[in-house]
């Protein structure tokens, strides 16, 4: 069997030269596709997280290492319509109506990505109507919702009615998150967690999926 454990501290390291370099010599000694995403990819993202979570890691490691996963996956796209990899699950995530901030939206988005779901990010400054369009559409597992602001946070209840008003809102986990918010907010709104980093959010999604 293949070690993969090469791989997995490249993506640690945040270097994403070595785990294309690493990635591409596994595709040359015929190691498993789906393998190298999972066993090599996905779980040292999962690495990261727990690592950022922890305060051993910050933004910048975190960052550096789901480019040097997003680089590899580059790499792998090629094979990866030949290869059936099962997702986690689907993800819509997007920050709410007043708020154009987009810096930890983008991390956890890679984070989630990095570690197996599929995510579809529909940007910032997104309205109540918007993320309910985006939920009819997708069908994801979950929504997640970032606010910067505190003059931006009453937008994530408003979406949640919003989502209870269409009859989607048993549908779909809510997951928020953000500078600002805090678990009190999340109990308030009846959001189904709150992830107060991008490495706690990874085991939150998957957790609730589990569920």
């Amino acid at each position: 069997m293949f070690d993969y454990s090469a791989i997995q501290q490249a993506v640690i390291e945040g270097n994403d030269e070595k785990t294309t370099s690493l990635v591409t010599a596994a595709i040359k000694q015929n190691a498993n596709v789906a393998d190298i995403v999972t066993s090599g990819l996905q779980a040292s993202m999962s690495i990261v997280g727990r690592k950022f979570s922890e305060g051993e890691f910050f933004v910048p490691e975190m960052l550096l290492a789901a480019r040097a996963v997003t680089r590899a996956l580059d790499v792998l796209r090629p094979l990866l319509t030949k290869s059936v990899i099962p997702t986690i699950g689907k993800v819509v995530i997007g920050t709410a109506a007043g708020d154009i901030h987009d810096i930890g939206k983008n991390l956890v988005r890679m984070s989630l990505e990095g570690a197996g779901f599929e995510v579809i990010d529909i940007g910032t400054d997104v309205s109540a109507e918007r993320f309910v369009a985006a939920v009819k559409e997708n069908r994801p597992d979950i929504l997640g919702l970032s606010a910067l602001l505190t003059t931006t946070m009453p937008a994530i209840p408003a979406t949640i009615k919003a989502l209870e008003s269409v009859n989607l809102r048993q549908q779909v986990k809510v997951v928020i998150g953000g500078a600002p918010v805090t678990q009190h907010f999340c109990d308030q709104t009846g959001a189904d967690g709150y992830g107060s980093d991008a490495g706690i959010a990874i085991e939150l999604c998957r957790q609730l999926i589990a569920k």
